[in-house]
């Protein structure tokens, strides 16, 4: 499946297009060029990439008035992959798979913090539902400050019969809930396991808590009694990641 969009914008976006092969044009805002792009600007000029400037408002029309940092880029389409596609990355790293499944967040900028964190922890993908949920555009791109690059993530049609799926294959699914009764600290994340971050505000639904093997919670001292979904699902991450590291 392919989101259909042809502009990305930020320099590490844009950036780590390049390195992926995937910038076919870049737009640059008069006055940017030397505001910190000669890096960016020497890779696309080795990779022969057509480069114009414009005026600032063109950019600003393309990104709708977001934040583009004065470079814009016309790029071919992001693919998504298949579930079995992120399985079997972790055998070929011969490493227990590390995924993360979303319930139907909807904020772009969650999602994008999410995508970010599982790339620098390692893990082999993200498994996100293709309905009432947010997929991958221009905005999540950004806000992964171009990790998307260098991620896999699959689109799904039914959530919990993918979480079935895997549990058939041996890996545990975990889901994050505030009132669960178990801690994530006193459970062993080193194993072939499914991460399940809920929707903001609403956390997990019903179908999907039902399909979780164990819900856990995160502790916490202070006041409040609850964390958004990037940073909850980012703190699991990191759990998940310290509990292999420290096997190996």
């Amino acid at each position: 499946m392919t989101e259909s969009f042809d502009f990305i914008w930020g320099r590490h976006p844009v950036e780590e297009a390049l390195q992926a092969g995937r910038v076919q044009r870049i737009m640059l805002a008069r006055g940017a060029r030397e505001s910190g792009l000669s890096e960016l600007l020497q890779l696309a000029e080795h990779q022969r990439i057509p480069l114009s400037t414009v005026p600032r408002e063109r950019l600003d029309q393309i990104a709708r008035g977001a934040n583009h940092q004065g470079i814009i880029a016309e790029v071919t389409p992001w693919d998504y992959v298949e579930v079995d596609d992120l399985v079997a990355l972790a055998e070929r790293r011969h490493e227990p798979p590390l995924l993360v499944a979303l319930d139907s967040v909807q904020d772009v900028h969650n999602l994008g913090s999410l995508i970010r964190t599982a790339e620098a922890v390692g893990a082999h993908g993200i498994i996100i539902p293709e309905h009432r949920a947010a997929g991958i555009t221009p905005a999540v791109v950004k806000s992964s400050a171009g990790a998307i690059e260098h991620l896999l993530v699959a689109q799904v049609t039914n959530l919990t019969r993918t979480l079935e799926d895997l549990k058939r294959q041996d890996i545990w699914v975990i889901g994050l809930a505030g009132e669960a009764a178990q801690s994530i600290e006193r459970v062993d994340l080193n194993r072939s396991l499914v991460l399940v971050v809920g929707s903001e505000g609403k956390g997990m639904s019903r179908l999907v808590r039902d399909h979780c093997d164990l819900l856990v919670h995160l502790p916490m001292r202070g006041s409040i009694n609850s964390l958004n979904a990037a940073v909850a699902g980012s703190i699991a991450l990191y759990s998940a990641w310290r509990a292999r590291a420290t096997k190996v």
